[in-house]
């Protein structure tokens, strides 16, 4: 029987914490937020280089985003773009691919991953990879990237791994003893203050039976949708048939659905240098800066007694920043953002309303 391993990108998001860099008709994992000359997806692909073949990574979006994954990744199988008709979370758009996966590589290891995180050391990233796909591929573990906190964060949630004794089969790898959700600043405290916390990075990995079975188990009516469009699978009918029964599944993410649920959960804590890049304030503490603070992306930018500020514009030849602290300024296609960074948590409602 063949054994390989697949990597599983989600693509759909709309990121509009961005905005205006990330739109409803671009989000963020399509730009070039860190100023490299990449954008978070292409980074997320480069990555993996080495993990798998080429012809083995699939991505996840809507309809609506397949042309930007196209022209982002010319690379990618046609076949191996999974468009999905609506949103449903990120529980049946993982169905969706195990099954599809499973059909043609029964015995195949996935890494399911988020399109636009960052990740600083990718020698140590493809090294916890490698060890984690190794781990799965001889048992019926569900595995998780934990990372270790370097800080009281409430924006993520947090895994509680049991460290008293670690896997036979990887010294590095732990139970589960339960997943908790974005914290308090108190209660963040208090899990920094322990070991055994680390911050649930939405990186999983598992054989693809393994995860099948879970859906068969604990959501069956998701189960029954995709195992419904077995023959279907890589034929000319299987795009029309997911259009009409995608909408029938559970808006559920995989947390909750099954991470929750299972039994045989691991945790591997890592340190790779990994942010979700959820918000301005965590693209500012991963992106270069100068002596006070300052960090200017993709733009000529000028600053005259100004500190913590951060700068990313698309069509401006120049920005001068001057008497300003802790501040965002952002541009793109027209529009233009000017917020102290103790407010960005109100940028997603205005973008919203646009």
């Amino acid at each position: 029987m063949e054994t390989s391993n697949h990597i599983v990108i989600m693509a759909g998001g709309v990121g509009s914490r961005f905005w205006p860099m990330s739109t409803a008709d671009c989000p963020k994992q399509f730009i070039d937020v860190l100023g490299c000359g990449k954008s978070l997806l292409q980074l997320t692909v480069e990555r993996f280089k080495g993990i798998c073949p080429m012809e083995n990574v699939w991505v996840l979006t809507s309809e609506k985003y397949a042309p930007l994954v196209k022209e982002q990744l010319p690379m990618i199988l046609e076949e191996n773009i999974l468009k999905e008709p609506c949103r449903r979370n990120t529980a049946p758009c993982i169905a969706y691919a195990a099954w599809k996966i499973k059909k043609r590589f029964p015995n195949a290891n996935m890494v399911v991953t988020p399109s636009d995180h960052f990740v600083a050391d990718v020698q140590e990233f493809q090294r916890v990879i490698k060890s984690s796909l190794n781990f799965v591929a001889d048992s019926d573990a569900i595995l998780t990237l934990g990372i270790k906190p370097t800080r009281p964060e409430t924006g993520y949630g947090y895994i509680e791994a049991v460290l008293g004794s670690s896997s036979l089969a990887n010294k590095e790898v732990f139970r589960v003893d339960s997943f908790k959700e974005k914290p308090s600043l108190e209660i963040a405290q208090s899990y920094i203050a322990k070991n055994n916390f680390y911050w649930n990075s939405g990186i999983f990995i598992w054989n693809v039976s393994t995860i099948v079975n879970a859906f068969r188990v604990y959501q069956s009516p998701i189960a029954s949708v995709f195992e419904s469009l077995l023959p279907y699978y890589y034929t000319d009918k299987e795009q029309e048939l997911v259009n009409e029964h995608f909408p029938e599944c559970r808006s559920i993410s995989v947390d909750y659905a099954i991470m929750e649920r299972a039994e045989e959960i691991f945790v591997f804590p890592s340190n790779f240098g990994w942010s979700d890049l959820g918000t301005w304030m965590s693209l500012y503490c991963n992106v270069p800066k100068d002596m006070n603070g300052n960090a200017a992306l993709g733009v000529d930018a000028k600053f005259s007694d100004s500190r913590g500020c951060v700068i990313n514009t698309r069509t401006m030849k120049s920005v001068a920043v001057i008497g300003v602290d802790d501040c965002i300024v952002a541009e793109n296609g027209g529009h233009l953002l000017v917020c102290k960074m103790a407010d960005e948590n109100r940028i997603k409602d205005f973008a919203e309303e646009k």
